[in-house]
């Protein structure tokens, strides 16, 4: 078996997504902790393997926005992703009642993609 090198070891270095959810904006940046250029709000680094939610999707930012809240984010090394996140708010309200269902933390229920 060949071991290949992460995606960011090997190429790079890559810049992490930052977004605004009150602006519903995204970019990238190599700097540290950028602000808004519409709000100027101090914006959050979710990772590099991020795809934004067009910015008319409400219901992809609120369910971005329950993501982050739980801590969640979008870091991997590259290899695969950083996995399973909802992008939907039924998504979310779905994952939040079977964690609380199940007793488990909402983190580790929004990082699950299939819940019975």
């Amino acid at each position: 078996m060949v071991r290949r090198m992460c995606r960011y070891g090997l190429y790079g270095p890559y810049k992490s997504h930052y977004v605004c959810l009150p602006c519903r904006l995204s970019f990238k940046y190599s700097s540290a902790t950028p602000h808004c250029p519409r709000c100027r709000r101090e914006m959050i680094n979710v990772g590099r393997d991020f795809a934004a939610p067009r910015r008319s999707d409400r219901s992809g930012w609120k369910a971005l926005a329950a993501v982050l809240e739980s801590g969640l984010r979008f870091h991997s090394c590259g290899c695969g992703g950083p996995g399973y996140r909802p992008r939907t708010r039924s998504e979310v309200r779905e994952r939040t009642l079977w964690a609380r269902r199940q007793g488990i933390p909402l983190d580790r229920a929004l990082e699950t993609s299939v819940i019975s």
